[in-house]
């Protein structure tokens, strides 16, 4: 019998369920938050970005940063979930996968879990991260 989870993700919060009936409620494994996600830019950063001089001349500029510290905290937490999931997965804990995220986040996993095989993954992009199991249910297939 295939052991199938779902994995509802958003920015700062990802639920894992367990599937046990095709047809029945999703059963809650665990829980993984990253509360950075949930703090303003301002919070992220130590403090405003540098100034450097030109190479010639008397003009200055700003430094900036290369990535936005919203979307690094966002790579952080899908390579935590990534992680996450490939251990289960090794641990024969799953062999089918259901992701159900926002486009932005679901992105980032479907980048992060390549390595993942021998997993049938398949996708949802909707963001259900707020929303109760039951009622996350509802809105999949009536059959997983």
């Amino acid at each position: 019998m295939s052991k199938k989870w779902v994995v509802v993700a958003d920015q700062s919060r990802a639920r894992i369920f367990a599937v046990d009936d095709p047809h029945g409620p999703l059963l809650q494994v665990d829980k993984l938050e990253h509360p950075e996600a949930r703090k303003r830019e301002q919070e992220l950063t130590s403090d405003r970005p540098g100034r450097s001089f030109d190479s010639a001349g008397q003009g200055r500029h700003a430094m900036g940063t290369a990535v936005e510290p919203k979307k690094e905290e966002a790579l952080r937490f899908a390579k935590q979930i990534a992680d996450y999931l490939q251990a289960a997965h090794r641990e024969g804990r799953f062999n089918r996968l259901l992701l159900v995220a926002g486009p932005p986040l679901l992105g980032l996993l479907r980048d992060k879990l390549k390595v993942l095989s021998g997993a049938n993954i398949s996708e949802i992009d909707k963001n259900l991260g707020q929303y109760e199991a039951q009622e996350i249910r509802s809105h999949l297939p009536d059959r997983l």
